[in-house]
């Protein structure tokens, strides 16, 4: 008994029961996966052996508490923490003993006072202590979508002999007699409405006491002059005082490479439809090139409302947002895209024999005998019309999902391109006729159905939008704009008379224009490359030979990053006008916060290393260069009616913010590891080496904080907006995951064995993994309401992601045979 107290009062025994806490939720989201929910809950989550796991963190939690006298020594804000994490625990346990959770189905006009639930034991009803009485349910929608915006319900709540108005809607709750009611669902005919249910009193209380006292114990560290973020400053500063020569530092190098896409050459096999001229892509010859647009008149025509997708944005937006999804491209060839675009509607014949859609499968080309890369439109029909992939879609269709081969996916994505062409040259896709009766807000396409509309205006719509392409095909022939402009000004005139529901916001399509022609996110993408490159020689050269002008050349570079940094910065802040939101919403955003928040990592931590400040630097333009990748999306979105929370703003704002620290952290690993693999003079190199671990561990630190409050408001937001704070769907979980993990390596130097720098620096590079299995694996390898949904492109991602580890754990070994001469 002794040794087992002695044992489980060790920082030994914590790391280890933290590692096998990991591994457990890591099993229980595969296992999810492969065999359900249900399942996960109870093998892992909810199963005994699991809660005698975290009873044990809580004993040993107490144990180190009592044993190593923090109370005695004033160590508050790591007391405070620990008891802090032990009283989250508590209410957890509290939550699944004593918490309810169920659901009422209400249709307007009656009433209810029954919650089901459901049970590991079955179905079991529920009589509440009160009656609710539905009047009006309503579903929102975004202007001329079927996208909801929000749904809500008007309810009479019947309670002790009085009767109170309530509504309930995403976000905004009804508290009655310790009842909680979310908005869930709804019924389909949207007359009905489905409320989530709970009553956790108690266990909600000690929870959010348990988030309270954790928030304290952070900001306690940050002040107390004993905390271990106070003592690694210190540290840092004797480390800096005693390095009196310079050392060999090894370079890091961060680049990329760009693939630039060949020319198409391969003609259609006999049989193919027609002899029509096809074009090169590369080239733009021939008609294609003649019959341009000028980009002065396809600016005009860029900047015309349109809505689509809930949205009212430029048809630049538009525009991009096509030539992306055909031709997986920004540009095609010399044309902008609304050269493209306008080009596709004013001359259709000529563009369908021009290769334009992106086909990346050989397979495919080789059974339909289409060329490799790009196809024509027209490639896809036979001379008498039908459509060639028709036949096996159907089969891939009558398919499960899961059955689906890669080629077989791929047809249907080639299917998807197509069907967006074909609604385009039939001027069916882009909403530019606002109808102002129409109580949604829908705006139609010339090609659309228009009886909604009177035979005047009609007629309107039809003749003004063919008008305007006439006029366009006229002035490419003289070289006239003026009609061009004013049959364009007669539609936009239209638009202003017609907007009813003043969707047309002048402001914020101008700066969503700018922004688009701006791309301000590549700019800065390049600019971080060419910065923090130089910027990392120089600090090289400045560790071999301290010259002045190297200090003034660092200093301008670092004025360059900085101005970079704002005009980052301004790029976020202009698509958060633009969208009315905070602009982390998505994976591309999210990538986009990620690199602004390295960068920011790197000065906070690199204001007297250079060496940090560049490697920050690269990477954040590493991370801008992945976020402009083809299956990241750029496009800005409307929002799920849960997203439309000032949680939101809070919770992805600082658990985002904590890759960034871990993403200094796992640079500053790789640099550490190799100057302790290849550097001759070890002797020299170890006080550097020592800086830049202090520098590490500070910053991991920082990191587990803000990962570990992020991923509790999170938690407060799913309690205030869907009844609990905890469900363990796979990115919750392995958010989780990623907090126990680097709470590890932060841990490592309280146990004598385990406490060297090779051994720490090492962990801080692979912890890195569970970020990237966070923000990126979850969506590929496992699902959850939290998943962004599979891309294309991923698989080779996480190929890369796998060849770097493989080489990290190389250097590893190396970097230990070094240092164990």
């Amino acid at each position: 008994m002794e040794k087992l107290v002695r044992f489980l009062s060790s920082y030994k025994a914590s790391i280890v029961l933290l590692l096998i806490y990991a591994v457990g939720l890591a099993t229980a989201t595969f296992v999810e996966k492969w065999m359900g929910t249900q399942a996960a809950k109870m093998m892992v989550y909810y199963s005994p052996l699991f809660f005698f796991l975290q009873f044990l963190l809580v004993v040993n939690f107490i144990l180190i508490l009592l044993s190593r006298n923090f109370i005695q020594r004033k160590k508050w804000g790591m007391v405070v923490i620990h008891c802090a994490l032990a009283v989250i625990l508590l209410g957890a346990l509290t939550t699944f003993v004593f918490g309810k959770e169920g659901q009422v189905h209400i249709r307007e006009g009656e009433k209810a006072d029954q919650m089901v639930m459901h049970t590991s034991k079955g179905v079991k009803k529920e009589t509440l202590p009160f009656v609710l009485e539905l009047v009006d349910f309503r579903l929102i929608r975004y202007p001329g979508s079927r996208s909801p915006s929000s749904y809500e319900s008007d309810l009479l709540v019947h309670v002790d002999g009085e009767v109170r108005e309530a509504k309930v809607f995403m976000n905004n709750v009804l508290d009655v007699k310790g009842y909680r009611f979310f908005q869930a669902s709804y019924d389909q005919d949207e007359m009905g409405t489905i409320l989530s249910v709970n009553k956790d009193v108690a266990g909600r209380t000690i929870t959010y006491t348990g988030y309270l006292m954790l928030l304290i114990g952070f900001i306690l560290i940050f002040f107390m002059p004993n905390s271990r973020l106070r003592k690694l400053q210190q540290q840092l500063k004797e480390v800096r005082k005693a390095a009196l020569v310079p050392i060999i530092l090894m370079i890091t190098a961060v680049g990329y490479a760009q693939g630039t896409q060949g020319e198409s050459t391969e003609r259609p096999a006999s049989g193919a439809p027609g002899e029509m001229p096809e074009f090169s892509v590369g080239s733009m010859a021939g008609a294609v090139l003649e019959n341009s647009i000028p980009p002065e008149h396809a600016a005009k025509f860029g900047a015309l409302p349109v809505q689509f997708r809930g949205r009212t944005m430029p048809m630049n937006t538009f525009s991009s947002e096509i030539l992306r999804k055909v031709h997986k491209e920004q540009a095609f060839g010399d044309l902008n895209p609304d050269q493209f675009l306008l080009g596709m509607l004013v001359m259709p014949q000529m563009w369908m024999q021009v290769p334009l859609i992106s086909l990346s499968d050989k397979g495919i080309s080789t059974r339909y005998n289409l060329p490799e890369e790009y196809v024509p439109y027209y490639h896809l029909f036979d001379q008498q019309g039908n459509y060639r992939l028709l036949p096996q879609l159907q089969e891939i269709y009558h398919r499960p999902a899961d059955k689906r081969s890669s080629s077989e996916k791929e047809l249907i994505k080639l299917d998807e391109r197509v069907n967006i062409l074909y609604q385009l040259l039939n001027y069916t896709m882009f909403g530019l006729y606002p109808d102002p009766d129409d109580p949604f807000h829908t705006w139609y396409a010339p090609g659309d159905d228009l009886s909604a509309f009177s035979e005047k205006d009609s007629t309107f719509i039809t003749q003004s939008f063919e008008q305007y392409l006439a006029e366009v095909r006229q002035a490419l022939s003289s070289g006239n704009w003026t009609k061009a402009d004013q049959a364009l000004g007669v539609i936009e005139s239209y638009q202003l008379t017609n907007d009813r529901a003043s969707l047309i916001h002048p402001g914020k399509l101008e700066a969503e224009y700018r922004y688009n022609k701006m791309d301000l996110f590549n700019r800065v993408k390049v600019g971080y490359f060419i910065c923090g490159g130089v910027l990392l020689v120089i600090a090289l050269m400045q560790l071999l030979h301290e010259k002045r002008w190297k200090r003034y050349v660092a200093a301008v570079l670092t004025v360059g990053i900085v101005l970079l940094f704002l005009c980052h910065m301004s790029g976020m802040g202009m698509r958060w006008y633009i969208s009315g939101y905070a602009p982390w919403s998505n994976s591309y955003e999210t990538m986009v916060y990620v690199s602004w928040a390295t960068v920011l990592a790197g000065f906070i931590f690199g204001r007297r290393s250079t060496l940090t400040r560049a490697l920050a630097t690269l990477f954040g333009g590493v991370i801008l260069f992945v976020a402009a990748l083809n299956w990241m999306d750029p496009q800005i979105n409307t929002l799920v009616p849960v997203l439309k929370s000032p949680w939101l703003m809070f919770h992805v704002a600082v658990i985002v913010g904590a890759y960034g620290f871990f993403g200094i952290s796992f640079l500053l690993g790789i640099t550490n590891l190799s100057l302790m693999a290849f550097a001759k003079d070890s002797t020299r190199l170890s006080s550097r080496i020592q800086e830049l671990s202090i520098i590490n561990n500070m910053s991991l630190l920082v990191g587990v904080i803000l990962m570990t409050t992020g991923t509790f408001l999170g938690a407060v937001w799913a309690n205030e907006s869907w009844g609990r704070y905890w469900g363990w769907d796979p990115k919750e979980t392995w958010a989780l995951i990623s907090i126990v993990v680097y709470t590890m390596v932060t841990h490592l130097h309280l146990v004598k064995k385990w406490n060297s720098l090779w051994l720490f620096n090492l962990l801080s590079v692979f912890a890195f993994a569970s970020v990237l299995m966070t923000f990126l694996g979850v969506n590929y390898f496992l699902s959850g309401m939290h998943s962004y949904g599979q891309s294309d492109g991923m698989s080779s991602v996480f190929l890369y992601i796998g060849i770097a580890f493989a080489a990290i754990a190389v250097l590893g070994v190396l970097a230990r045979k070094k240092v164990g001469k």
